[in-house]
């Protein structure tokens, strides 16, 4: 549950989370440990889907939305520093933990060995179901940009129009702004937040929202292919965007982003086609074992 009210200044409104803590150190009293297999914190983190995810003295914290939530993980022992609740309610959703994805790995052909590498190097990498009008700027946001750029913009945005938020443990954060926040905005505004060209599509889109001509929960009711056709219609939305919005947002995980890293390894590995009939119902997930592995099979993952 969020409780909104105003600072103590009265001059920038922020929200509350309900967690308990202790007055003197500042621990959480509402934390519990679950055993999660292919589950790694620190693949998801830097897995290139969410932008918001931080590693911070051997924990992670997590905005999603006006959320907030640290997380630390020792082994397949997993501890959530937040109530079961809110943990059922919203983040045990958010890390897709209904999904069995060991049977997803064990689908893998074994005779391709090239896909074989990626996904034992990615298999604690998770699909998060993130927010539809959060993924819709980072991924704008995203065309012709890298990591490090794009959270930074998307902070950027977050710290200029966001509301302001306090954790339980007194951390301040920033929620992600409303599109009703980006709609009045002039097209080249979020230049100020390193946006460049990308700041009129993301106004527009924010205009498109606000103003009720294009339906976002309309858009959660669609299939993949329905629903790609429709986020097409947004501006500065193209093919790979759209279906990056459909992973990541929508959970249609048949959708399979085509970026320069995935071209090379589909030109490199499957001349003849990739066996998408193969992994029919999983291939977004699939293509981030791929896209993992291409960021990062190389580096030691502790």
């Amino acid at each position: 549950m969020t409780e909104r009210g105003l600072c103590a200044s009265g001059a920038q409104p922020f929200c509350v989370h309900s967690f308990a803590i202790e007055r003197e150190n500042a621990y959480y009293r509402d934390m519990f440990t679950e055993k999660i297999n292919n589950f790694n914190l620190k693949e998801i983190c830097i897995s290139g889907q969410c932008f918001r995810m931080h590693e911070d003295d051997g924990a992670f914290t997590v905005i999603a939305g006006d959320r907030y939530l640290k997380v630390s993980q020792d082994g397949e022992n997993v501890t959530f520093f937040c109530d079961r609740e809110e943990f059922e309610g919203f983040w045990k959703e958010y890390f897709d933990l209904d999904t069995d994805y060991e049977a997803i790995l064990a689908a893998v052909d074994p005779e391709d060995s090239y896909l074989m590498r990626a996904a034992d190097t990615a298999c604690g990498v998770r699909i998060l179901r993130q927010g539809l009008w959060e993924m819709i700027v980072t991924f704008l946001i995203s065309q012709q940009n890298n990591i490090p750029r794009i959270t930074k913009c998307v902070e950027n945005i977050c710290r200029a129009y966001g509301r302001k938020c306090r954790a339980a443990d007194g951390t301040e954060y920033y929620a992600f702004p409303e599109p009703e926040a980006l709609a009045s905005l002039e097209e080249d505004a979020l230049m100020a937040c390193n946006l460049g060209y990308r700041s009129k599509y993301v106004v527009r889109c924010a205009r498109k929202i606000a103003g009720g001509s294009f339906d976002m929960e309309a858009l959660k009711t669609m299939d993949y292919e329905e629903a790609k056709a429709y986020l097409l219609t947004l501006f500065g939305v193209g093919e790979k965007v759209a279906n990056c919005i459909c992973l990541f947002a929508l959970h249609h995980v048949d959708a399979f982003p085509i970026d320069t890293h995935i071209r090379q390894v589909l030109d490199a590995h499957y001349a003849d086609g990739f066996p998408f009939d193969r992994y029919r119902g999983f291939a977004g997930i699939i293509q981030q074992y791929i896209f993992y592995f291409e960021l990062h099979g190389d580096r030691e993952i502790v």
